[in-house]
């Protein structure tokens, strides 16, 4: 069987934990801060793990991570 590219996009996005969960960045920590007070703005700094729905399609969009 040929081996299978990784989606470059989602290389950099997601990444495994030890045991096999989708851990991610959360979003709406890119521009308008201003607005956003300092303690959303600290909690949006943590990752967490990507919902069950999605977490099946973007571990075969990063197979070898």
């Amino acid at each position: 069987m040929p081996k299978l590219k990784t989606h470059s996009s989602s290389k950099k996005r997601f990444n495994l934990t030890g045991t096999g969960k989708v851990k991610r960045a959360k979003a709406y920590k890119s521009h308008i801060l201003t607005k956003k007070t300092t303690k959303r703005k600290r909690n949006l700094r943590k990752s967490t793990i990507a919902s069950a729905a999605n977490a099946a399609t973007i571990k075969v969009l990063i197979p070898y991570k």
